[in-house]
């Protein structure tokens, strides 16, 4: 059986930087999630998508998507870096929205708008999250600065350790500085004894001190229980950011953007819209652009 995929850098405007991810177009419509998961440990990415066509009329197509370790319910630079793939190899003439593709994911329906450049090329590349759901809130701050390989001082005071989702939890770590969220490592056994299990377990850590003038967060994410040790641009945890930074004043930006990968040579822009009603949020976009890398085969017996 031969499988034929895309491989594309995600949430970068050039090669070699953002995060990277392999696109599946044509799986065989009986492809098993067990050699989906295959291929994703194979490949050793930090996602791996597969589209396949959709179970509700409405959309335009069903995205599966793998990390190394587990399936997730949803994901932002696999969504985002296949609707540019989509896009760039000429595939959207059957799609149904009036320019955006609906996918398919497990939190529901995602919709997705791409931008074209003036030579109707493919540019920058939206997808619309559920609104964030603030979780709980984990008190034991000295543990978990230690599992970072900070001090509790390296913490920005006065701001939570909080759960917060748009489909996929994140525990989201404020530090006070770029030398704080530089100097961070986790801790494998303090993390498997501190938060593995529960709904904590994937870390975003940020501060907003920033490397780019007009950037309003500096960010790093590890997901460890996802099989992947840092990732170099988290979009499904973007949108929960943005959300973070207005309802605990450390932004009051309906506009922000996160740089993150920078610690990993993979340096990363991540865009976020945040669409309010008073103090309300009531929508979340999270965009930007890709590199088309290439193209290859997989061969299984």
């Amino acid at each position: 059986m031969r499988l034929d995929y895309h491989l594309l850098d995600v949430f970068t405007d050039r090669q070699f930087g953002g995060n990277q991810l392999a696109v599946f177009l044509d799986p065989p419509q009986d492809l098993s999630k067990v050699t989906m998961q295959r291929i994703a440990q194979e490949l050793n990415l930090s996602e791996t998508t597969f589209l396949f066509p959709p179970v509700g009329s409405a959309n335009d197509y069903r995205l599966r998507i793998f990390t190394p370790a587990a399936e997730l319910p949803m994901a932002g630079h696999p969504t985002v870096g296949t609707a540019f793939a989509l896009a760039r190899l000429g595939r959207l003439d059957g799609a149904k929205g009036d320019g955006a593709i609906v996918f398919e994911e497990g939190v529901g329906p995602i919709a997705v708008t791409i931008e074209a450049d003036e030579d109707g090329a493919p540019r920058d590349v939206w997808m619309r999250q559920p609104i964030p759901q603030f979780h709980d809130i984990i008190h034991d701050r000295q543990g978990i600065a230690d599992m970072l390989s900070l001090a509790e001082a390296d913490l920005l005071p006065g701001a939570p350790l909080q759960v917060v989702s748009s489909g996929l939890p994140f525990l989201y770590v404020p530090v006070r500085s770029l030398e704080a969220a530089g100097k961070a490592q986790l801790k494998y056994d303090r993390w498997r004894s501190v938060l593995a299990g529960s709904d904590a377990q994937n870390i975003f850590l940020m501060t907003t001190e920033t490397l780019l003038a007009n950037a309003t967060a500096h960010s790093r994410m590890f997901a460890p229980a996802l099989g992947v040790s840092e990732d170099p641009a988290t979009g499904s945890a973007s949108g929960p950011l943005g959300a973070y930074l207005l309802k605990y004043g450390l932004s009051e930006a309906d506009d922000m953007i996160s740089e993150q990968g920078v610690e990993m040579g993979r340096p990363s822009i991540i865009r976020i819209r945040i669409e309010r009603n008073g103090a309300a949020i009531t929508g979340v976009v999270v965009g930007g652009r890709c590199a088309y890398m290439g193209y290859g085969s997989l061969l299984i017996d």
